[in-house]
């Protein structure tokens, strides 16, 4: 039987009476009122992050286990914050925490298979949610989240923190302010091995989950700075994408190792997502927890006027071309060459010229409160900003769903012999309405 050019993936139409989200700002919020779900690996560090930002408050904290609630509880009272209201010692605990009247944001930090059943709880009993990367993995669940949001008129964002690194943000500045050209090609992924990190993850879920599923489980690191730069529903959006991977290997080996069965396992040692816009842009994604190399998140972005890549070293190339603003090089870079990248002189000034404002305003005490650097602070600082000043999120639900989209699309796409597939328009119409991602600002 011949197979299709293309397979194509359902597009539910938006159910009578909802609005998109595009733009969407909610009333503002004097103070956040926050209820935290999940206080394993992520959850105690958020906590304490919250601490430190003004209209933060945790007001109630949710964990199986009584002792990781007890030390948050012990993170809150060092910092001088009130000691939060506690739920812990059932499964469905978390459930009467979501039903607190006296909670505006519901933080989740769990196991990815219980996002989307929580998250769509709490918007339903009128909260904003945040929830931990990914956000969901199959596109019946991407497309609940989308409905929710839009029915109940509540923020869906998803706590993808790459997009608030510094490189990404300076490069991102750039950009905007046209000094690489026409952004064309933007590379992502997510390279770490986690060999010695299976066992931190409770009843070893995040392994089996890599031995059930194939494709990119793990896209959103990638897919959210590369989806930022090129305007992805802001003028562009994802039409479609093809993966292919390699063998499974390495995982096995180790499985076989410790005495397990690896009969069956399911990820690639490699897995490779390439993807098309509608405007004639491409990203390519990799996804890579196995083999032995160093930790990259192969973040590199192409334009007509220059080049940034940032693993193994953060560097840029420029073009000193006549479509080059004659004002957005820096002082010392007027001799550029696109065949050379800049000497350290050169990208220390650029850096300088075209430091995100996030990071000028941000970037000491972004330091001080996060050990990755500063970006999962800004992260929460920018989610409890805009929701005391009543202005968008710099993620949305559609962010959510085209970043998460590719695991059961790279999977459908491996599975029917790496055919292309179609990105739906999770927008349903809306994608063009915005032109150019911007962080929004009180003005």
């Amino acid at each position: 039987m011949h197979k299709p050019d293309i397979e194509s993936t359902d597009f539910p139409s938006r159910p009578y009476g909802q609005k998109d989200m595009i733009g969407f700002a909610a009333p503002p919020l004097d103070k956040v009122r926050i209820g935290i779900i999940g206080l394993g690996m992520r959850g105690p560090k958020a906590v304490e992050r919250l601490c430190h930002i003004d209209g933060a408050e945790v007001v109630a904290l949710c964990d199986l286990h009584e002792e990781r609630v007890q030390k948050a509880q012990a993170i809150l009272r060092q910092n001088g914050r009130p000691t939060a209201h506690g739920y812990y010692g059932d499964s469905e605990e978390w459930r009467k925490l979501v039903e607190r009247e006296d909670l505006d944001l519901i933080y989740i930090v769990l196991k990815w298979q219980s996002h989307v059943q929580m998250a769509t709880y709490a918007m339903q009993q009128g909260k904003h949610v945040a929830i931990e990367v990914p956000s969901a993995f199959e596109m019946e669940d991407i497309w609940k989240l989308i409905d929710t949001s839009e029915r109940t008129r509540r923020h869906c964002m998803m706590l993808e923190n790459c997009v608030y690194d510094a490189f990404e943000l300076n490069t991102l500045n750039m950009a905007h302010h046209g000094l690489l050209g026409d952004i064309l090609y933007a590379e992502g992924g997510y390279i770490h091995l986690l060999e010695d990190l299976w066992q931190q993850y409770d009843h070893n879920w995040r392994l089996e989950y890599n031995r059930m599923n194939r494709g990119d489980v793990y896209p959103t690191h990638g897919m959210g700075p590369a989806c930022q730069i090129l305007d992805i529903h802001r003028g562009d959006r994802l039409v479609k994408l093809v993966s292919m991977d390699s063998a499974p290997v390495s995982i096995p080996r180790l499985l076989e190792a410790k005495g397990e069965d690896p009969a069956g396992f399911r990820n690639g040692q490699h897995t490779y997502t390439m993807i098309r816009t509608m405007r004639g842009k491409t990203i390519f994604i990799h996804h890579d927890v196995a083999t032995p190399r160093p930790y990259s998140r192969q973040y590199n972005v192409a334009g007509t006027g220059g080049y940034a890549t940032k693993y193994p070293l953060p560097m840029y190339a420029l073009d000193r071309s006549p479509m080059t603003p004659a004002q957005a090089l820096p002082d010392g870079c007027d001799q550029v060459s696109p065949h050379d990248w800049l000497t350290p002189e050169q990208q220390e000034a650029l850096i300088e010229k075209y430091r995100h404002p996030l990071l000028r305003e941000l970037g000491e005490q972004a330091a001080r409160y996060d050990y990755r650097g500063g970006m999962n602070y800004i992260m929460d600082y920018r989610l409890i900003y805009c929701l005391r000043h009543g202005l968008p999120l710099d993620m949305d639900v559609y962010d959510l769903a085209e970043w998460c989209c590719v695991a059961p699309l790279s999977k459908q796409s491996i599975e029917g012999g790496s055919i292309p597939v179609d990105i739906p328009d999770f927008t349903r119409g809306a994608w063009d309405r915005i032109r150019g991602f911007r962080h929004a600002w009180v003005r």
